[in-house]
């Protein structure tokens, strides 16, 4: 993209980490004739007033956004909880997304066509959706179900969306990345047993994808002429793809939109029709479980 001519903002928890790749992108780009810039910006989504922080300086400093890429992600981690009181997996995973993507809407609305892809799992299968639970208060907490959990609100949130961008020139794009040999599988060993970060790292490795292999629909998904006039649908492979029965329950979906609007405090905003995002949205409140908390000052 760097090469094309795009201009690339890197939103990330861990800068050094995000500085170095940005300065590989760079280098392979360097000497590229129309070439564009990359640069990298702070964004931590277990917290909601990072993600705020980062959206207002997006907001501040591109007057245009064509593509939001959600890809960051965390996965099988013990029962944590974020800086605001989410569930981690639903919080990063779902709820992080889901408010910089609102709060960015109207100037990707202004923008169009653009796109939005947002990366989710085949592990969605196991997930549901239990509006009364999702903290996993009065569950016993399990990794591979909360992980799940996350990755069906991602397919979701994206469906939901599509339907209430129809017509807007902004389509909208979930899917599956492959099993791929990244630092995803950090917390294996605390969340099942002692020996299973080992056994990912030494024997399956041999058989999942590389970052490179697995950014593959992800690229699809965001370049791609064939996806152009489609949006709402789950890829793998590039190409569409079959979800589980209550990724397809368009009822789900509407639901999860409406809580996800509370939980992270949009109020009565709607960042379908907005013209621009209000600053204190990127402020002031968020609400947390019905309990408004101040974040930014």
């Amino acid at each position: 993209m760097l090469s094309s001519g795009a201009r690339v903002v890197m939103a990330c928890r861990d800068l050094q980490k995000a500085e170095a790749a940005a300065q590989r992108v760079r280098e392979r780009a360097a000497g590229v004739a129309g070439a564009g810039a990359v640069r990298v910006l702070h964004l931590d989504l277990a917290s909601l007033a990072s993600v705020r922080a980062c959206a207002k300086e997006l907001l501040r400093s591109e007057p245009h956004i064509h593509l939001l890429i959600n890809n960051a992600g965390i996965m099988a981690c013990p029962k944590m909880q974020t800086a605001d009181g989410f569930e981690m997996h639903m919080g990063v995973n779902h709820l992080g997304h889901f408010l910089l993507t609102c709060l960015l809407l109207p100037r990707i609305r202004a923008s169009a066509p653009a796109r939005i892809v947002t990366v989710s799992s085949l592990a969605h299968v196991f997930g549901d959706m239990d509006f009364d639970d999702l903290n996993w208060e009065k569950t016993n907490y399990n990794p591979t179900s909360a992980y799940g959990r996350s990755k069906l609100a991602n397919i979701l949130f994206t469906k939901e969306l599509a339907k209430r961008l129809e017509g807007t020139g902004v389509t909208t794009y979930t899917l599956h990345p492959g099993a791929v040999s990244t630092e995803l599988g950090r917390h294996y060993d605390t969340a099942y047993f002692k020996g299973v970060t080992w056994l990912f790292n030494n024997v399956a490795k041999f058989f999942i994808k590389t970052p490179m292999q697995g950014a593959q629909t992800t690229i699809y998904c965001a370049v791609s002429e064939k996806t152009a006039n489609e949006t709402g649908f789950y890829y793998s492979g590039c190409s569409k793809y079959m979800t589980s029965r209550q990724a397809q329950n368009l009822e789900l979906a509407e639901k999860l939109w409406k809580e996800s609007v509370k939980l992270v405090g949009l109020g009565d905003w709607d960042p379908i029709t907005a013209t621009e995002t209000p600053d204190i949205y990127l402020h002031a409140t968020a609400v947390n479980n019905g309990q408004e908390k101040t974040l930014m000052k």
